[in-house]
């Protein structure tokens, strides 16, 4: 899932991106309303991070003119405004979730996470190929019953894989949906995780290698 974070405390946007990347999110950063919208024009999101109040304008005005326009993305604004008028005001424009500052990293994690599942395609909790077992909900993967370790980066990798199993998924499209901004498209990021993610899953191998696009999850005869 990716995330768009429009903060101009550096800082905070800093934590913020950090927190999220840490729960597995890819995360892109832009420091006011300009940024934003260049980014929002060229990448498909899953969410984004609006702090209310930015030098370029109110996001909130520009969330109105986004929700105008039939753009759907789910949006969560960041505030130190906390009246009831204002949150009021947050959801009329086209808000989806609203948390005030000073907040708790881990309820916004959450909060974001909830909103990224608005625009996932539906598909069942739990993913079974060849004894392999992912809990997408509770984030876990077991195969044969044995409870697998796996970074947060190496369970995005498998998730997306899942989410089409059989199907060959790009390697351009894992770098979109795991990897954020700041990763460069044409290092080997994707191979070295594919190639330890399989070692953590054992044989026989579930993950192949589709020449000259990318991989798959399958169980082969």
């Amino acid at each position: 899932m990716r995330v768009l974070v429009v903060e101009d405390d550096d800082d905070l946007r800093f934590a913020v991106a950090a927190a999220l990347r840490g729960s597995g999110l890819a995360v892109d950063e832009a420091g006011d309303l300009p940024a934003a919208d260049e980014a929002l024009f060229v990448t498909a999101y899953d969410c984004v991070v609006f702090d209310r109040m930015l030098p370029s304008g109110d996001s909130a005005a520009y969330v109105q003119r986004m929700r105008a326009d039939g753009r759907t993305v789910p949006v969560l604004f960041l505030t130190a405004r906390d009246t009831v008028a204002d949150r009021v005001e947050g959801f009329a424009t086209g808000g989806d979730d609203y948390l005030v500052k000073p907040f708790a990293v881990p309820e916004l994690v959450a909060r974001v996470r909830n909103l990224c599942r608005r625009t996932a395609v539906a598909r069942p909790p739990v993913v079974r190929c060849g004894g392999l077992e992912i809990d997408t909900a509770r984030r876990t993967v077991h195969r044969d019953g044995v409870l697998l370790s796996l970074t947060t980066k190496e369970f995005a990798v498998l998730e997306t894989l899942a989410a089409r199993p059989a199907e060959a998924v790009r390697r351009g499209e894992l770098v979109e949906r795991c990897w954020d901004e700041l990763t460069e498209p044409n290092s080997n990021v994707v191979e070295v995780l594919v190639s330890q993610l399989r070692r953590k899953l054992g044989e026989p191998p579930l993950i192949h290698t589709v020449r000259g696009v990318g991989y798959r999850l399958e169980e082969q005869p």
